[in-house]
């Protein structure tokens, strides 16, 4: 049986290439939902709605889990499907905890990089004040990072701009650690890094999130070819071009973020 992956568009793949290096013989479903990305700044029971709707026709496509590879998506509906499911169904969350945990030493603050309806959701409120003692944590909404990813809009000319406007109140030299609270902002860690320079780290909750889909696939995992079947919004992509693009995307990540081990 296969993995499936969901994500309101391309910034599931940041998750799904970090599975693929650790578990390269399973077999997967990709689905981004392209008719409705992005979702961070739509009503909340809108985004349930099509999540719903989306992880309804992963299922019934026959797999052993589904990947919620949308912090958004995550952080609204992941309880619920899970009651509504009798298979593992994973989600993922900005990293606080170990961006937090690595923090103490340098004694800086912690910048979370997300979508709006994340960082308004109590999940995710919850979990900063469980872990923000010392009230170094600090939240930044970037929606224009989502939709310069689903342009495949990667150039310094577009990006570089975007984020010096929405960091003009950060004061860079006091960070330590930048979360990327969505799955497409690994996309552009390059750019970020011109602004906050090498010091900074960068963390995020792919590789975690491969991680535990493993430990909890432990005792089902397959001997499967590879293989992605990509979908979106429900429809299988056969056009070569966009296959093209979703693996040019993969190069990408292969080329600027690490793998896991």
């Amino acid at each position: 049986m296969k993995i499936g992956f969901f994500d309101s568009g391309v910034g599931g793949l940041t998750v799904l290439y970090q599975a693929l290096e650790l578990l390269p013989k399973e077999d997967y479903i990709f689905y981004a939902d392209t008719d409705h990305v992005p979702y961070g700044e739509k009503p909340k029971e809108e985004v349930k709605r099509f999540v719903t709707e989306a992880v309804d026709f992963i299922a019934a496509q026959g797999v052993k889990a589904i990947v919620i590879a949308c912090n958004t998506a995550t952080s609204i509906v992941i309880e619920d499907l899970r009651a509504r499911y009798d298979f593992p169904i994973l989600g993922i969350e900005p990293a606080v905890k170990p961006a937090v945990l690595e923090n103490k030493e340098r004694n800086k603050k912690v910048l979370v990089l997300a979508t709006r309806l994340t960082l308004q959701e109590e999940k995710y409120k919850k979990l900063v004040r469980s872990l923000d003692c010392e009230h170094k944590v600090e939240s930044l909404p970037l929606p224009g990072l989502v939709e310069l990813a689903e342009a495949f809009e990667f150039s310094d000319d577009a990006v570089l701009p975007y984020l010096r406007e929405q960091l003009k109140n950060v004061d860079i030299k006091e960070v330590g650690t930048v979360v990327l609270g969505c799955t497409h902002f690994p996309y552009f860690r390059t750019a970020l890094r011109k602004l906050f320079g090498n010091e900074v780290h960068f963390v995020d909750g792919s590789v975690g999130t491969a991680k535990q889909l493993r430990r909890l696939l432990n005792d089902r995992l397959e001997e499967g070819d590879g293989t992605v079947r990509f979908y979106e919004s429900g429809r299988l992509v056969r056009d070569e071009a966009k296959l093209s693009r979703y693996r040019h995307l993969m190069e990408r990540l292969r080329e600027d973020n690490p793998v896991t081990s």
